[in-house]
């Protein structure tokens, strides 16, 4: 089921770790609620060329493995993305990150990615995992970038079109090593989307 798609968690959980420098970006990002369905499900339509019904994103919302987030302007409320993941004992599979294209090539995909990050770290998860079109060049380099790198294959994966998925997994989120390189990463990310101070 994931496609790099996931479900939600309690619906109060409040994700202990918001992205440490959320308020001072001029987006926010916070847990997806059944408010947001309905944004999500036409971005989905936009996103993906074999989409998610509504009734999917309702029912991973219920999952308490899962935890879904919502993408925003500080000034909107439109939703301008969204990403998600499931908790797998000391695994986050990472199921879903999606922008608008209208807002791609800004580090939005990025700052998504970032939180799934803290979002597993703060589960006290060791490592990342995902699949990946094979055709999909722009989301393989964000991974590569951030230290995933290839395990496996799934031949045919993907029913719209029969291509196959990379697997791909991060580093050990426990190695000290690879903490300071994902500091370094949000360092420049925070510089790019013009974080005050």
């Amino acid at each position: 089921m994931p496609r790099a798609h996931a479900e939600r968690g309690h619906e109060g959980d409040k994700m202990q770790h918001e992205s440490a420098m959320n308020a001072t970006l001029p987006y926010r990002i916070e847990p997806m609620t059944p408010k947001d369905l309905d944004e999500v499900a036409a971005l989905e339509q936009v996103c993906f060329s074999a989409p998610w019904p509504p009734r999917a994103f309702r029912a991973e919302l219920g999952h308490s493995y899962a935890r879904y987030v919502v993408l925003r302007a500080t000034a909107s409320p439109a939703v301008l993305g969204y990403a998600g993941l499931w908790l797998i004992v000391d695994e986050a599979h990472i199921t879903t990150i999606a922008v608008h294209p209208a807002y791609r090539r800004r580090g939005l995909g990025e700052l998504l990615l970032l939180h799934l990050f803290d979002l597993a770290a703060a589960c006290d998860v060791r490592f990342l995992t995902l699949e990946v079109r094979i055709g999909n060049r722009a989301a393989r380099g964000l991974y590569r970038k951030y230290g995933f790198h290839q395990q496996g294959v799934r031949r045919c994966y993907y029913t719209d079109t029969g291509e196959d998925a990379l697997i791909m997994w991060s580093r050990d989120l426990a190695d000290p090593a690879y903490q300071r390189f994902l500091q370094w990463r949000r360092r420049h990310l925070w510089t790019r989307l013009g974080a005050s101070t």
